[in-house]
């Protein structure tokens, strides 16, 4: 699997990286050992997770993993902090004593003493930013963490960020695909001026650039449960419809699958490191795996790029 250099950094990461947040809750323990295993045969490194996923379930799978399936040297670790929930309800909390308090907690769940890589999840208007970036940097300089960065940041939160930090932030995360090119406004060339690297969350379309949601909602898909339509419904309708439908056109035309070719857009993009996948199952990442993203004929890519533009 191709490997990229995160940024500016040193940091090398694969071009797909493994997304876990369903471990532990929609993916079981089973389920998830049968898809790490594929991922590390297909040459996949990364393991992408957060304190938040499954409130810390989705760590605590990756940490019975550790040693047992793979050496711990052997993969690269991403988490997050600074979301949860309390009492059913989405609380963001990148202050300096929630962020420690839960990367001590994150590296428990997980057995190890340090991440390769550790975000701030989400800007928050409520914590000095100072604070939370003097988080970042005591786990660089304590050991706990080799590299660190942000999450779900907008252009100029990233910057006013790596303006104050006191170390390097190498990478930020962002949802970005076909169907959400906002991305591209000005939190990529932010990215690209001051050497972050562009991790892609969703690069399908959170699914729907499969194609599996072209003749209805399937039943065992995570747009047809309680828990995940809400995630998957701005997306069935309107504008992402036609561009999913294009997209189809075009796979159709090349002989390869949609998601094949949503991925080979989205990682020739500039300032991209690494698309960060989320299958739930199994056969799910190795349609994944199977596909091969290679370099878009010229005319196809120019053709999404147009169907695709976010509005002015």
């Amino acid at each position: 699997m191709e490997q990229n250099r995160l940024g500016n950094s040193g940091l090398k990461v694969p071009h797909l990286s493994l997304g876990t947040m369903t471990w532990g809750e929609a993916t079981d323990e089973e389920s998830a050992a049968i898809m790490l295993r594929s991922y590390l045969e297909a040459g996949g490194t990364l393991l992408d997770t957060a304190a938040a996923y499954g409130d810390g379930t989705s760590e605590a799978v990756i940490g019975a993993f550790l040693g047992e399936l793979v050496p711990r040297q052997e993969v690269t670790i991403v988490s997050k902090a600074g979301l949860g929930r309390r009492s059913g309800a989405r609380e963001v909390d990148a202050s300096r004593g929630a962020m420690l308090r839960s990367l001590d907690a994150s590296l428990a769940r997980l057995g190890t003493d340090y991440l390769d890589l550790w975000l701030a999840h989400t800007w928050d208007d409520q914590a000095p930013l100072e604070e939370t970036l003097s988080a970042l940097e005591f786990a660089v300089t304590s050991g706990r963490a080799r590299y660190v960065g942000v999450s779900n940041y907008a252009g100029w939160q990233l910057a006013r960020a790596i303006s104050l930090s006191p170390v390097p932030l190498v990478a930020v995360q962002s949802e970005y695909s076909l169907l959400k090119r906002t991305a591209e406004r000005e939190l990529i060339p932010a990215a690209q001026a001051l050497g972050a690297g562009v991790m892609a969350w969703s690069p399908l379309g959170r699914g729907v650039l499969t194609g599996k949601y072209r003749g209805g909602i399937p039943a065992d898909s995570r747009g047809g449960s309680e828990a995940g339509a809400a995630y998957v419904e701005p997306y069935l309708t309107g504008r992402p419809v036609r561009i999913t439908e294009a997209l189809a056109t075009a796979a159709r035309g090349l002989d390869v699958p949609p998601l094949e070719l949503a991925l080979g857009w989205l990682l020739g993009q500039a300032g991209v490191a690494t698309a960060v996948v989320g299958p739930r199952t199994p056969a799910q990442l190795n349609q994944i795996l199977q596909a091969s993203p290679k370099s878009i004929p010229a005319e196809i890519a120019s053709a999404l790029d147009d169907i695709s533009a976010p509005p002015a």
